[in-house]
């Protein structure tokens, strides 16, 4: 076969593949559309039309076939189709029969027919006509309710009633006449009572204004009742702790159910707003009256902010914070119950209009008080109205941040008033110890504030370690601390003690340790009014633990809390400082009258010829002096501050005999003035050793004495009196015995040193031995001094 015939056969097999694709799509009713775009698109319509025609053909080829197969079923079926028809119309004529019978026996009914829907429309007609007479007499019927409601003032139900004039009987009056008589009146009586509950809603706030002023105190007044209530639960429940009394649990369960019993609701009449609402909301126009109630009320509180010209702030604060809680209330209860009349949002503007209106006052008002009282005042009504609003759900904290910013300003003027109530009392104090005649005496002025150093009462008349200025003073801080406590308590503060106790600190610093030190240094004290504060202050050191306690029990705090080591006050360090500076200043004042009696030394022959049997008279005025001193000290002074004054006195008047031998005034002296200073030495070593045993001291200070606050004066006779002075200069026997002597200051009293011809050194007399030996050994110790120097 050769290649044409192959490829005729090809193309033949495949347009009777494409025939058989074609005829299956027609045979299934599918679309031929993809097909025939298809051979368009290939450039090949012609071929597509022959396989379509070949397709044709084979159906009408096999339309012929089964025609030819079937055709004796097709005769058949056509001679019953010819035996229907007959009977078709033989039944036509039984029908065109009976509906001719049928037509004369129903003329008749059909007659009588007519003359029953003629009745039937009659009584449509009248029973139209009754109903629409019906709904004359409704309307009319609500007309009359209408005007009596209106007439009693009843406007909710008149409006209710013409309501349903309007919507359910109007639109069926058949009268024209009347229902546009009805209709024109209607928007008038709208009108009408809109007027009508408008006017009466004015009334009412007018009424609610005027009352807010009476809402607001009872509200405040509950809120300080139970403030009241909580600190006297906290008071016994702080007692029950530090005593470890049982029950504690029985006193709040008793004050819980006091407080459910005195529990009160404030009651605001708020009928006439809801009453004016309903009515606005049937008339249509609730939008209307929203903003007309928000804008006369933020006009009300505007008004309510602006205080008066012609009246101080101390004396209508009350009034004042008692309208605006009065008025915060009533929009509470407002927002609560009005059923959407305020929006949350309007009523938290109205409250920051307010808030910022309030800070600015307060702060404008605290900086021109003068008093710490009025400041106090004002600012525990203001955490009254806090507390108040606070339980309606008001964020009150700016408010009290407000008082904050005044603490500092409060307790400048706080301190102020007890700086002159403390001048006062240091002023007028006598300083004199305080007899305490009795026992209430005792507990007032001693117990009060812990200042006891035993817990044995004692015998009275008691004579305290103090002057009147502890108990005053101290009466003074503890009023301080309750001032304090009192302006810090419910604010923003979680820590109040800490801040009361910056307070305290700074006022005991600067106030009471300030007044202290200007008294002492203010050259007007003497020696019994030096050592007397000095007893004072020690005194006032003790009593800042109870300063501390006291602040920690009013501030609720336990006292345990306070009583460790790190927790105490830096005042208490103040006062040391101020304690030692009294002691310098009653030092300095015995050191001056010591310097008195210590200029009688002038009168002292210093070249006396004649052996001294006995003691300068000088030193018994002395001895009495430090006598009187130191009994004084052991009755008010304790005993480290007695051995201060003791061993700076003793020490004074030895370092005051050494500068007797190096004064101006005295060019020489001789071993008979030396004599009668050693006399004198023993004389003060005497009564200083007997009154270091007598006062207890020896107790104490075990490896101390006063005899050792003499040693200069000592070692300077000793070595004025020794046989071989010259041992000065060696380093042993000098560290041994004369240690605390200045080589200048020897020098110079060797100098002096010059003895008469009849005197124990005379050069001139042979009649003692010994004593040239002394004079040889003093005149080699003069050389080797200025060798020296």
């Amino acid at each position: 076969m050769d290649s044409k015939s192959k490829r005729r056969i090809s193309v033949e097999n495949g347009d009777a593949g494409e025939d058989l694709v074609l005829a299956t799509l027609i045979g299934n009713g599918d679309d031929l559309g993809p097909i025939v775009r298809h051979a368009f698109e290939m450039g090949r319509p012609e071929s597509l039309l022959q396989q379509l025609k070949h397709v044709v053909r084979k159906k009408e080829a096999e339309i012929e076939d089964l025609c030819k197969t079937h055709y004796e079923e097709f005769i058949l079926a056509v001679d019953e189709l010819r035996g229907v028809l007959v009977d078709a119309e033989e039944l036509k004529g039984e029908l065109s029969s009976d509906n001719f019978k049928l037509q004369e026996v129903g003329s008749t009914l059909l007659v009588k027919l007519e003359e029953l829907l003629e009745s039937y429309s009659i009584k449509k007609n009248l029973a139209a006509a009754i109903k629409m007479s019906k709904n004359c007499v409704q309307v009319l019927e609500l007309c009359v309710k209408f005007n009596k409601h209106m007439s009693e003032g009843q406007f909710y139900p008149a409006l209710k009633t013409l309501d349903m004039i309007e919507k359910s009987y109007l639109k069926n009056v058949p009268v024209r006449t009347l229902r546009m008589v009805i209709e024109k009146r209607i928007p008038l009586i709208k009108l009408h009572i809109e007027k009508k509950v408008t006017s009466q809603f004015n009334e009412w706030l007018v009424q609610i204004r005027s009352s807010a002023k009476d809402i607001g105190q009872t509200a405040i007044g509950h809120a300080a009742s139970a403030r009241q209530r909580d600190e006297e639960m906290l008071d016994r429940q702080r007692k029950a702790e530090e005593q470890n009394l049982p029950g504690l649990g029985d006193f709040a369960y008793t004050l819980d159910v006091e407080e459910i019993e005195e529990e009160s609701v404030l009651k605001v009449d708020l009928t006439p707003l809801y009453r004016a609402y309903h009515i606005q909301s049937c008339l249509g126009i609730q939008e209307q009256f929203w903003e007309y109630y928000y804008r006369n009320r933020l006009l009300q509180l505007n008004s309510d902010l602006q205080i008066s010209s012609t009246q101080p702030f101390v004396e209508s604060y009350q009034t004042f914070l008692a309208q605006i809680a009065g008025y915060f209330i009533v929009e509470d209860r407002v927002l609560r119950t009005a059923g959407g009349l305020l929006l949350a949002e309007q009523v938290e503007t109205m409250w920051d209009t307010a808030v910022a209106k309030l800070k600015s006052l307060l702060e404008v008002q605290f900086s021109q008080m003068n008093s710490a009282t009025h400041l106090l005042l004002v600012k525990d009504y203001v955490t009254l109205l806090g507390c108040t609003l606070r339980q309606y759900g008001y964020e009150v904290g700016p408010l009290l941040e407000t008082l904050n910013k005044s603490r500092d300003k409060y307790h400048e003027l706080l301190s102020e008033e007890c700086r002159q109530q403390i001048a006062n009392v240091i002023a007028n104090d006598t300083y004199e110890q305080m007899v305490l005649k009795k026992e209430s005496d005792y507990e007032n002025n001693v117990l009060s504030f812990n200042l006891q150093t035993t817990d044995i009462t004692p015998a009275f008349p008691f004579i305290a370690p103090f002057s009147s200025t502890v108990p005053d003073a101290c009466r003074i801080v503890r009023s301080f601390i309750k001032g304090s406590v009192d302006y810090l308590s419910y604010g923003t503060h979680s820590t109040v003690y800490d801040v009361v106790k910056k307070y305290m600190d700074k006022f005991l610093i600067d106030v009471l340790n300030e007044l202290i030190l200007n008294t002492i240094q203010g050259g007007s004290i003497g020696v019994s009014q030096a050592m007397q504060i000095a007893a004072n202050i020690s005194v006032l050191e003790r009593a800042c633990d109870f300063f501390l306690r006291h602040a920690a029990q009013l501030c609720g705090i336990p006292t345990r809390s306070v009583e460790r080591p790190q927790a105490g006050l830096t005042a208490k360090v103040v006062l040391k400082t101020a304690r030692d500076e009294a002691y310098h200043a009653l030092l300095n004042l015995v050191n001056a009258k010591l310097d008195e009696f210590m200029q009688l030394t002038q009168n002292i022959n210093w070249t006396s010829e004649e052996p001294t049997q006995g003691e300068n008279e000088y030193i018994n005025e002395v001895v009495i002096y430090l006598d009187t001193l130191l009994s004084t000290a052991q009755q008010i002074l304790p005993l480290d501050a007695l051995y201060k004054v003791g061993s700076g006195a003793l020490d004074h008047i030895s370092n005051s005999i050494v500068s007797a031998f190096l004064s101006d005034s005295i060019k020489r002296f001789n071993a008979n003035a030396v004599m009668g200073i050693n006399n004198d030495l023993k004389i003060l070593e005497s009564f200083a050793d007997d009154r270091f045993h007598s006062t207890g001291l020896s107790e104490i200070y075990k490896d101390g004495s006063f005899r050792g606050f003499l040693i200069e004066a000592r070692q300077l006779i000793n070595l004025l009196s020794s046989s071989q002075p010259e041992n000065f200069m060696n380093p042993v026997i000098r560290e041994k015995n004369y240690n605390t002597l200045d080589y200048k200051k020897v020098a110079s009293i060797c100098e002096k040193f010059k003895d008469s011809a009849d005197g124990i050194f005379g050069s001139l007399s042979n009649r003692n031995t010994k004593q040239s030996a002394r004079k040889k050994s003093m005149d080699m110790l003069k050389k080797r001094l200025k060798d020296f120097n």
